[in-house]
């Protein structure tokens, strides 16, 4: 299903199938590193079916497609500009496929607004920020099993270096007014995120 959606999406720009296929293989070799624990295809897969849900509220659902699928295509735990890299690889796979400017300039403003998280002007942006969040709602199985994939991502940092660091992050989160910047994702998962990260925090 995940790679129809991708496919699907190419050939709204091009009909080139040998093309399509080899900008699959691309995102498929990436989300699948052995390296990967979290940020997965199956990440990818939540993304969308969470966004899913409210696509009657976005205004542009190819290049929030595009967003997803090349959010995360560059993600090394050791260097701090995956958001800028990512972005300058999808700008350049959609301009190898003719997709318009106006919509590749929104999707690498997509993908650097994941670095930060903040209150854009641009409801698709915001919807897609917030639906990268989304795993830090869910019921504490599930957000449990999310804190040891990011832990086995970042094995190459021992606890004393990992732990400093996950708890000024979820500081970070929680020092917001706002975690979530939509109404729907807010009333959805504002009260459990924060009560997840508090109940993380207090056992790092």
């Amino acid at each position: 299903m995940l790679k129809q959606t991708f496919i699907n999406l190419i050939n709204n720009y091009t009909g080139n199938s040998r093309i399509a296929e080899e900008l699959w293989n691309e995102v498929y070799k990436a989300y699948t590193h052995k390296k990967r624990h979290y940020h997965t295809l199956t990440h990818l897969e939540n993304l969308i079916t969470e966004l899913a849900e409210y696509k009657p509220h976005i205004t542009d659902w190819d290049t929030l497609l595009f967003a997803v699928f090349y959010h995360d295509i560059v993600y090394n735990v050791l260097k701090q500009n995956n958001e800028e890299e990512s972005a300058e690889l999808a700008v350049k796979r959609m301009t190898a496929i003719r997709v318009p400017a106006d919509k590749i300039n929104k999707c690498k403003a997509m993908t650097l607004a994941t670095k930060a998280h903040q209150l854009t002007n641009d409801t698709d942006t915001d919807l897609f920020t917030d639906a990268d969040l989304a795993i830090l709602g869910q019921p504490w199985n599930t957000y449990e099993n999310y804190t040891r994939q990011v832990r086995a991502e970042y094995s190459v940092y021992p606890d004393l270096m990992y732990k400093p660091g996950r708890k000024k992050v979820l500081a970070h989160f929680l020092s917001m007014t706002c975690i979530y910047k939509t109404e729907q994702f807010f009333t959805r998962y504002e009260l459990s995120a924060r009560e997840n990260m508090k109940r993380e925090l207090a056992m790092l």
